[in-house]
């Protein structure tokens, strides 16, 4: 699953027989151990003896002086907890006691608030800046901020699978129907990068997977001296947290799930990736007829089909010449699927995208090159957030080993979804060929009665994380209420431009107030209005 604006996650049940197949070789480990758990509880029981110092963060970081940094040990190996030690990075700001950033009514502390949002692959460091802001100042005035950079991300025993400047190279091809030597091509890259993965992590690469980030993540708890969590976990985020929940239910104080995962065990994760292409490309139209409705602004035609045809006229020449910015960065048909892929996740971006198409058309290329180029100092990052999503994903699960599975069920969507499904069988493709153990997925649920209530927030037109996954988990979790923003795609909705849902988000965070009925629905935030380039 990818996530903005690499991987992500998610739902439902598609139409397509295909999508049955056999999910891999029988290699798979079971579920968490009595080992591994008891292994979880030592690690946690020394986290809370030794606390987290917390002082200057890195330069590394690129955090404000008044944000804190500091670092928890877990064990790479669970069964082993007295084993090799990693550490995770941690930033913090401490709540501001007050409702008004000069002073104003008291609040009484509620704990620490862990945020993650998702990947796998993605770093939370930057958390505690939001704290100032409004959505979140009645938050940060009774919970510390808390985030953190998850096993093998950033500083935390960072993992990498191939040379940064090789996965940054551009331009790329990206067809929506492959040639058969295109595939092979593909094949040849997937193989290498598992092989890089493995070559340099080690015995090390079995460990990184979805059910140590839920124990990492109560080492984390216990180390922040709390007795409950509080965590707050966007996208993927929301999966490892109903894992947490599933293992550690009675150390649950509040849990926020945003844009929610399907925890199918069925669904981890290859099926996961082929509704979601189903959902980015109902998203993709989404865009396409906003686009059309402000035809007058971006003259790219006047129904999505038009538009459709703007944005191949635009790949087209891409391919044949690539456009370029002036650092240097390249654009060619693989960058431009990428950068139009974000207007999937967020509507935030779609009158820039859509000034850019405009412009390129009109024979300026410049914003659509300073948009869609990769930049060299983020390539590090990128490889780096790749690199763990690739192994989390592939160790979570079997996956189909045989190419001719992949070429049968994404050549049959391409013909309904051919907007993201082949890049989207690429980015997952090295788990065809992955070296390590599989796992069978956790069966994520909780006896009634036997956590707290939680609260579930999902946009019913996200695409990331289709709606389906939210109401899986809603199941899955007895006393979960869920928040439905209608006719909206944005991923990720928590505190952002919805009143209505920050009103739900607010009052179970601060009070534990929730809808009594289990569910509740918020109108849609207002469409993003049409801003043409200067």
């Amino acid at each position: 699953m990818r996530a903005a604006p690499a991987v992500y996650a998610a739902a439902g049940s598609l139409v397509l027989t295909a999508l049955v197949a056999a999910p891999g070789r029988a290699d798979t480990q079971a579920p968490p151990d009595r080992a591994e758990l008891r292994g979880t509880a030592v690690a946690a029981a020394r986290a809370a003896a030794t606390g987290i110092t917390f002082g200057a963060c890195a330069a590394a970081e690129h955090l404000p002086a008044y944000i804190k940094c500091g670092t928890v040990s877990v064990p790479l190996d669970y069964a082993h907890p007295a084993g090799k030690q990693i550490r995770l990075t941690v930033s913090r700001v401490k709540a501001t006691g007050t409702t008004a950033p000069k002073g104003g009514r008291p609040v009484r502390r509620q704990g620490s608030l862990v945020f993650n949002p998702g990947g796998p692959g993605a770093s939370g460091m930057y958390f505690p800046l939001v704290g100032p802001m409004p959505e979140w100042r009645r938050i940060a005035s009774a919970y510390d901020l808390v985030g953190y950079a998850p096993r093998g991300v950033g500083r935390s025993a960072p993992l990498s699978c191939e040379n940064p400047k090789r996965f940054a190279k551009a331009p790329t091809q990206a067809p929506t129907q492959p040639s058969a030597s295109y595939k092979l091509e593909r094949i040849a890259q997937a193989k290498a990068y598992a092989q890089g993965c493995a070559k340099n992590a080690g015995d090390a690469l079995r460990h990184y997977t979805t059910l140590n980030n839920a124990r990492d993540l109560d080492v984390l708890r216990a180390g922040l001296g709390e007795q409950k969590l509080n965590f707050m976990g966007s996208s993927y985020g929301t999966y490892f947290g109903a894992v947490y929940a599933t293992l550690f239910p009675t150390h649950v104080r509040r849990m926020v799930f945003d844009s929610a995962v399907n925890p199918d065990p069925k669904q981890i994760w290859y099926t996961n990736n082929l509704v979601q292409s189903v959902a980015f490309e109902r998203r993709w139209a989404d865009f396409r007829k906003w686009v059309a409705k402000h035809n007058k602004t971006y003259h790219l035609g006047a129904t999505a089909a038009d538009v459709q045809q703007s944005y191949e006229k635009v790949r087209a020449r891409l391919a044949s010449e690539p456009a370029s910015e002036p650092a240097g960065g390249t654009v060619g048909p693989g960058q431009l699927q990428s950068a139009y892929l974000q207007a999937g996740y967020y509507d935030d971006y779609w009158a820039m995208r859509a000034s850019a198409l405009s412009e390129y058309l009109k024979g300026n290329p410049k914003p659509l090159a300073e948009q869609a180029a990769p930049r060299a100092a983020a390539a590090a990052g990128n490889e780096n957030s790749t690199a763990v999503y690739t192994a989390v994903e592939c160790n979570d699960a079997a996956w189909p080993t045989d190419f001719r599975v992949w070429d049968r069920d994404n050549t049959q969507l391409a013909r309904r979804a051919p907007f993201e499904t082949w890049d989207n069988a690429w980015m997952n493709l090295p788990c065809a060929y992955w070296p390590a153990p599989r796992r069978r997925p956790v069966d994520v649920r909780t006896a009634p009665g036997a956590l707290p209530p939680t609260l579930i927030l999902a946009a019913e037109r996200d695409a990331a994380t289709p709606y389906e996954g939210a109401r899986e988990l809603w199941r899955r979790l007895p006393g979960s209420v869920l928040v439905t923003e209608r006719g909206a795609g944005t991923h990720g909705i928590a505190a952002g431009p919805n009143k209505c849902v920050n009103s739900h988000l607010d009052a179970y965070l601060m009070e534990g107030r929730i809808p009594v009925t289990r569910a509740a629905a918020c109108a849609p935030h207002p469409e993003p209005a049409p801003l043409a380039v200067d």
